[in-house]
């Protein structure tokens, strides 16, 4: 049993909480003990990516010092985003405003947190079931940043029942991009409904994946659209499959 610290992340936090409670729920029954450091807010991706470092940092300093000083072993994100952000950024991020300790500190903190498919994935595969034909979306800083590719396929691919489509838009980009898709809306909504028009080809029931943001963007278009494909964060489809 290990002791994991839930970074929930501001989008599951506000946007889709069934998610959160889905990663715990998850999480709890693969032995471990799951708890959530009360301090803890934004990562700061947000104002970073929009060129405002100092207002990043002064509320990623707020999450660090949450994050180091909370009793876990490993801390645990449901997106792949915001653990990139914490995993690769933040020692960028405070050496652009000068603080060279809070670099170093976010350099030590950064290997025990995990994405949550990697993390569940080094576990071994889990027995469940999930008798459905899924489409799985590999988001950008999951695939591009954090190298993250295999471990969500392993884990759906363990599940009995649950087949996996081929899908040439699996690694396209669904269009949100944080401030991207409120900045170049014209943009993003043809991304997404590009990824759209090629995930309609696999005949998929649902459509699976780790950022939320990126879910939320795509279920948007695709409700809008008039679709009836189910949208669920892997987590949600795990605590069914369990």
């Amino acid at each position: 049993m290990l002791r994991v610290g839930l970074l929930p992340t501001c989008v599951v936090d506000s946007v889709a909480p069934q998610v959160g409670v889905a990663v715990v729920r998850v999480l709890r029954k693969m032995g471990h003990e799951v708890t959530i450091p009360k301090t803890a807010t934004c990562c700061g991706q947000p104002a970073w990516n929009s060129g405002f470092a100092e207002e990043s940092a002064s509320v990623a300093k707020t999450t660090l010092e949450a994050l180091e000083n909370h009793k876990s072993d490993v801390i645990v994100v449901p997106a792949g985003s915001c653990a990139t952000m914490i995993k690769v950024f933040w020692q960028e991020l405070f050496e652009v405003v000068g603080d060279h300790d809070a670099s170093h500190r976010a350099q030590r903190l950064a290997p025990r947190v995990r994405e949550f498919s990697e993390f569940v994935a080094s576990r071994g595969v889990m027995p469940g079931k999930y008798p459905h034909r899924v489409a799985y979306h590999h988001s950008c800083h999951m695939l591009r940043e954090l190298g993250i590719k295999e471990q969500p396929e392993k884990i759906l691919g363990g599940l009995d029942g649950c087949t996996r489509a081929e899908w040439l838009a699996d690694e396209r980009c669904c269009g949100f991009g944080g401030m991207f898709s409120i900045k170049q809306p014209e943009m993003s909504v043809a991304m997404a409904d590009d990824k759209i028009e090629s995930l309609k080809e696999t005949q998929s029931e649902a459509l699976i994946g780790c950022d939320q943001s990126c879910l939320m963007h795509l279920e948007g278009r695709l409700r809008r659209r008039g679709e009836s494909i189910q949208v669920k964060h892997l987590a949600e489809v795990l605590e069914e499959a369990l």
